[in-house]
C-alpha cells in the first residue's frame, strides 16, 4: 500500500484527503496550521483538515512552522512514498520535500504557470478570466515553480464566486490526483516544466485591494466583488462609516456623473457611476455593526441618509 503523509488547513483541501482515504492510500499523517481563535468571541477553532482528519482517525500534526520543527524530523522518519499537499499554507523546506520516496505534490487552483500563490481563485474571477482549473505539480523550493503532471479547466460564469469556485476545484483536483497518481507511482508519468515567460503571481489579498476603487468600471468592480465573496469581501466607505459590498449588478445604461456618485436611489435601487461611464446597482451589502442586507431592505431601513449626488468611496 502506497504510503501517504497529506497537508492541507481550509475546506478545498478535505475532499482531496477524503479522496486519498476512500482509494486506499495510507495516510501516515495529516499536517495542518494550528488551531487559531475566529471570529468576534475568539473562540479556538480546529482547521477544516483537522476536523476531517480526526473524522478519519488519521493523526494529526500542527507545527506552528514546519521547518525545523519536531514534527519535520517525525514525518522525515516516516519515509513516505508520497508527500501530497493542497492549500496547507507554509513553505516546505528541500530536506522535507526529499523525504519523499516517489514525489512531492501539490494540488493547486490554478493553471500553472498563472496565479502561483496564496489566493488564485480570487485573482482569476478579479482578473475576468473566462477559465480556471487544477494543476498537480512537483514540489520543489521555489514557490508553485515544479514541473507540472496534469490540468484539468472548468469554465468561470457570470455568476461564480470564491466559494463556488473552491468547492468545484476541490472536487475536481481529488478526481485529477487520483487519475494522476497511478501512473506517477508506475514511473509512466514526467512532470512537465513550466514556462517561467508566462509565470503570474496571486500573492494574499491585501487590506487595500479589499476597497473598492469607483474609477474602474462596473464590470471590473463586480469581478472585484465576486473575487472576494465570501471572504475577505470588497468593501467602500459613506460618510465616514464602512459598507461591506456582497452583490453588485452591472447595467447597460452609462452616466456622465464622475465615479463614485450614487446616480440613482429610490426604494429598491442604489445606482452608483464607475469609470468609463458604466453604472452598477447595489444588491446586497453589509453595514458596519450590522447582517447583510438586500438593497431594498437596507434603503428603507437605514438609519443614514443615502442620498443622490453623494459620493461613495474610500476617498469620499
Amino acid at each position: 500500500m502506497t504510503k501517504v503523509v497529506f497537508m492541507g488547513t481550509p475546506a478545498f483541501s478535505v475532499p482531496i484527503l477524503e479522496g486519498l482515504v476512500a482509494a486506499g492510500y495510507e495516510v501516515l499523517a495529516v499536517v495542518t496550521q494550528p488551531d487559531r481563535p475566529v471570529g468576534r468571541k475568539r473562540t479556538i477553532t480546529q482547521t477544516p483538515v483537522k476536523e476531517a482528519a480526526l473524522r478519519l482517525n488519521l493523526p494529526v500534526l500542527q507545527p506552528e512552522k514546519i521547518n525545523q520543527s519536531p514534527e519535520m524530523a517525525e514525518i522525515i522518519a516516516m519515509a513516505p512514498d508520497l508527500m501530497i499537499t493542497a492549500a496547507f499554507g507554509q513553505f516546505l523546506p528541500e530536506k522535507l520535500l526529499q523525504a519523499a520516496k516517489i514525489a512531492a505534490l501539490n494540488v493547486h487552483a490554478s493553471l500553472l504557470p498563472k496565479y502561483r500563490g496564496g489566493a488564485p481563485v480570487h485573482y482569476a474571477i478579479m482578473a475576468g478570466d473566462k477559465e480556471t482549473g487544477v494543476t498537480i505539480m512537483e514540489m520543489i523550493k521555489k514557490m508553485d515553480a515544479g514541473g507540472i503532471y496534469a490540468q484539468k479547466t472548468i469554465p468561470i460564469t457570470d455568476q461564480d464566486d470564491v466559494g463556488v469556485l473552491f468547492e468545484e476545484l476541490s472536487l475536481l483536483g481529488k478526481e485529477l490526483l487520483l487519475e494522476t497518481l497511478p501512473e506517477i507511482i508506475a514511473g509512466k508519468l514526467q512532470a512537465t516544466p513550466q514556462d517561467e515567460a508566462l509565470v503570474t503571481f496571486s500573492p494574499n489579498i491585501t487590506r487595500e485591494q479589499e476597497a473598492i476603487d469607483w474609477q474602474k468600471s462596473a464590470q471590473e468592480i463586480d469581478w472585484q466583488v465576486r473575487g472576494m465573496r465570501p471572504w475577505p469581501v470588497a468593501f467602500t466607505t459613506y460618510q465616514g462609516t464602512r459598507w461591506k459590498i456582497l452583490s453588485v449588478k452591472p447595467l447597460a445604461e452609462t452616466t456622465t456623473k464622475a465615479p463614485g456618485t450614487i446616480i440613482e436611489r429610490t426604494k429598491e435601487t442604489l445606482k452608483i457611476a464607475c469609470g468609463q461611464g458604466s453604472v452598477l446597482a447595489l444588491e446586497q451589502l453589509q453595514p458596519a455593526g450590522k447582517g447583510v442586507q438586500a438593497i431594498a431592505e437596507f434603503l428603507n431601513g437605514s438609519g443614514q441618509k443615502v442620498a443622490v449626488d453623494q459620493k461613495v468611496g474610500i476617498n469620499e
